[in-house]
């Protein structure tokens, strides 16, 4: 286990993300913010608001330790109360100005827990995922396609056994829908041996850019109007609901007295509620509700 390489693969990752993101965007360059943890570690957060793509993205790294794990990993795996801890990851979540450019988030991590005389117990997780407000299936299927080719050189099945995942984990049981179009997620990743196991960590990683630029490039000059905004609001309510109730990463974030500031900066700049809206039949507004909306083989039942 060679817990500083993945620190060392962590920083280039965000900072080849960065660079990537602030080419397409072509206006705005990330704001940093380094910070410390007073329980132990920090990271530095970087931001870009306003730009000429991105309205809000934000793309961060955070390595954190501690003497015991939160209730939001111990519920999950109680075998780890006791034990000592660190975490490191980049997580990013990008909101574009376009309402026909999707939003999309990634994250890779690893964790260590570690206890005196025994051995450490380490893991893998990420992905990402596409949330679009008015999708093209050719973006989609685009989509999966990159997370497939990632996953591919690990094994046949990797890619639809963590697809079916991110399709269950980015769901909103109480809208009876998914957050987006899926993609990959997988945590607790020692099914392997730590090399192999890192190898397709960086795998995903690196492949997020192939998976989001070329769907950006194909809409950002799409023409939109005032339709399209107050929908990509409405739509981005949806995202926040996920982030604050739902997701591990910010629950973990929060309980282990990570930095606010970064932490929420997934949630959009911008977001609306309206009381029991309903898309106009036969308009791209439900065609969004109809056929995307759900766990769908994006990649099986329309030919790419």
């Amino acid at each position: 286990m060679d817990s500083a390489a993945v620190q060392r693969y962590l920083l280039e990752l965000q900072d080849t993300i960065c660079t990537a993101l602030e080419r397409e965007d072509g206006q705005a360059h990330f704001q940093q913010d380094q910070w410390q943890r007073e329980q132990g570690g920090g990271g530095r957060t970087r931001v870009i608001t306003g730009g000429g793509v991105f309205e809000k993205a934000g793309v961060n790294f955070s390595h954190v330790f501690g003497d015991s794990l939160p209730p939001s990993a111990t519920a999950q795996r109680p075998e780890l109360a006791g034990r000592s801890f660190q975490a490191m990851g980049v997580s990013l979540v990008i909101h574009p100005q376009n309402p026909y450019v999707p939003t999309s988030h990634a994250n890779v991590r690893f964790f260590v827990a570690e206890k005196s005389g025994e051995t450490p117990i380490w893991w893998f997780g990420g992905g990402y995922d596409l949330t679009p407000y008015y999708p093209f299936l050719k973006d989609v299927q685009h989509w999966h396609r990159t997370a497939r080719e990632a996953c591919l050189p690990f094994g046949d099945q990797v890619y639809s056994e963590y697809k079916d995942w991110c399709d269950r984990y980015f769901y909103l049981p109480h809208r009876q829908e998914t957050r987006g179009v899926g993609g990959l997620f997988f945590d607790d990743l020692n099914r392997w041996d730590f090399e192999r196991c890192f190898a397709f960590l960086r795998s995903v990683g690196d492949s997020y850019t192939e998976a989001y630029l070329p769907i950006v490039r194909r809409r950002k000059a799409r023409p939109w109007g005032e339709a399209q905004r107050r929908f990509q609001l409405y739509r981005r309510g949806r995202y926040a609901e996920f982030n604050l109730v739902y997701d591990r990463g910010t629950l973990f974030g929060l309980q282990s007295g990570g930095r606010t500031e970064s932490i929420l900066m997934s949630l959009p700049p911008l977001a609306a509620w309206e009381y029991d809206w309903q898309p106009e039949p036969g308009s791209p507004e439900a065609d969004l509700y109809q056929s995307y909306l759900k766990a769908r083989d994006w990649l099986g039942e329309v030919p790419g």
